[in-house]
């Protein structure tokens, strides 16, 4: 008979492969100073995407971050937008970084939780004496039986195992806390679980803004940032109508807090969800979430005489950082020769008006009228628009039961893995135990156990 040595050598490439990761890749992978150096890189750049606005158009970096001066000595809008620091959880790299987090931790669970897990779920009897004195806590106790200590054991909540060969009766073994052995791989699950639900929702979620005036339905068009797998098809169906936006302003004309009043509508225009929101309380329909971001003043209602009620749109005017401000201009003769221009400041009613010559004519609130060019204007209301940022991630609810698993974990983490061997020989028992954590406490309770045993009037 031969033997094709040929065909053994050619299934011998196909162990290479394996043999590298488990010699070369898999000890780098668990190393915990791989997934710390990790943890660290991914919460520096998570703390820049929360710093640095997200999302925003070229002309925001180039005027919040020159090149002259560089923020910090470096950080301009070219290296913004070059490295990717302007939609930074939405990079190839920093998802590159989430995979090979959460592939380290997968790694460490199955190289380390897991057999650490079975190990502690066997156990073992001590048959011989020697065995008692490699253990940082033991005592001998003479004319004590062993079937002494397991209502005392069973009292502390230890379960306890026995060989069931008669010859065997005088060997012991109980443990409790194994629960604290499944807590690390239950925190592992969990940083696992947020890690894949933010991967989810990097690149199946959508960003969106809209500026909507009191009174108008919209559609979310306005995407301003979507993830590579992202789908609209959730926005079909349905549109959101601005009932009414209001300020609530402080005694000193400060902003208090301000508020939409939206309504959900199906394709019939009928009100499916209705939610007044405000800053920290948005509005959350088929997983979309509205948020109240911003403010402006979208137009004026004014009549001229006995005119109709005219609504012009108010834009807003540079000032150079020195505050905002809102106008329009009014022509006050047929063929537009002349007019004023109306400026406003915020939504509490007061307009301010100039002639052509950009001298101011009066200061009015909203329902007064005055005398302009020969007509008379009045100033029925001042229309604010509501800004709105809407979000859409898929990957929220992995992320909140990753957090959840994650305190699990880490309560269960908290409970100490506690053993306790006995050996009867003669008339001298052994006892001894060991604990993976609060070993003051565990001694005292062995203490406890063993002055039970001595005096048996204190059980």
């Amino acid at each position: 008979m031969t033997i094709d040595n040929t065909t053994s050598t050619d299934l011998s490439w196909w162990l290479i492969p394996g043999r590298f990761i488990r010699r070369e890749i898999l000890p780098v992978l668990t190393d915990l100073r791989l997934a710390i150096i990790l943890l660290l890189v991914i919460a520096l750049f998570s703390i820049s995407g929360t710093v640095i606005e997200q999302g925003q158009s070229p002309a925001f970096y180039q005027s919040n971050y020159p090149e002259h001066p560089a923020l910090f000595g470096f950080l301009t809008w070219k290296v913004i937008q070059v490295v990717g620091l302007d939609h930074v959880y939405r990079t190839w790299w920093f998802l590159a970084l989430l995979v090979l987090f959460g592939t380290s931790l997968t790694a460490c669970t199955f190289t380390r939780q897991l057999p650490a897990l079975k190990a502690a779920q066997k156990w073992k009897y001590y048959e011989e004496t020697r065995n008692f004195k490699k253990l940082a806590l033991s005592a001998e106790l003479e004319t004590v039986p062993l079937h002494s200590l397991t209502p005392i054991l069973q009292k502390n909540r230890y379960k306890i195992f026995q060989d069931q060969n008669p010859e065997k009766d005088d060997i012991l073994y109980a443990r409790k806390g194994i629960i604290g052995r499944i807590g690390p791989i239950i925190v592992h699950i969990g940083i696992v679980a947020i890690l894949l639900g933010g991967i989810w929702g990097a690149m199946t979620g959508f960003m969106a803004q809209e500026m909507i005036s009191s009174g108008d339905t919209f559609q979310v068009k306005n995407i301003i940032d979507a993830g590579p797998l992202s789908s609209q098809d959730v926005l079909k169906d349905w549109s959101v109508r601005v009932n009414r936006f209001w300020i609530d302003y402080t005694p000193t004309g400060g902003i208090d807090q301000f508020y939409s009043d939206l309504s959900v509508l199906n394709n019939e225009e009928k009100e499916v969800d209705h939610e007044k929101i405000y800053v920290n309380k948005p509005l959350r329909y088929h997983g979309v979430v509205f948020y109240q971001t911003d403010w402006g003043i979208s137009s004026v209602r004014v009549r001229l005489n006995k005119s109709p009620i005219f609504q012009l749109p108010m834009a807003q005017l540079d000032t150079k950082g020195k505050g905002r401000l809102w106008g329009t201009w009014i022509p006050t003769k047929p063929d537009l020769s002349e007019g004023v221009s109306l400026l406003a400041k915020d939504l509490q009613g007061m307009v301010l008006i100039y002639d052509a010559k950009g001298k101011l004519i009066n200061t009015v609130r909203a329902g007064m009228s005055i005398p302009v060019n020969g007509i008379n204007l009045k100033i029925l209301d001042v229309i604010g628009s509501t800004g709105l940022q809407i979000k859409y991630d898929p990957g929220i609810p992995i992320v909140y039961s990753g957090f959840v698993l994650l305190m699990l974990g880490v309560v269960m983490s908290y409970f100490s893995h506690s053993q306790i061997w006995a050996l009867q020989k003669g008339n001298i028992l052994y006892v001894g135990g060991k604990t993976n954590r609060a070993q003051v406490a565990f001694e005292q309770e062995v203490l406890g156990i063993l002055d039970q045993l001595s005096d048996p009037g204190k059980k």
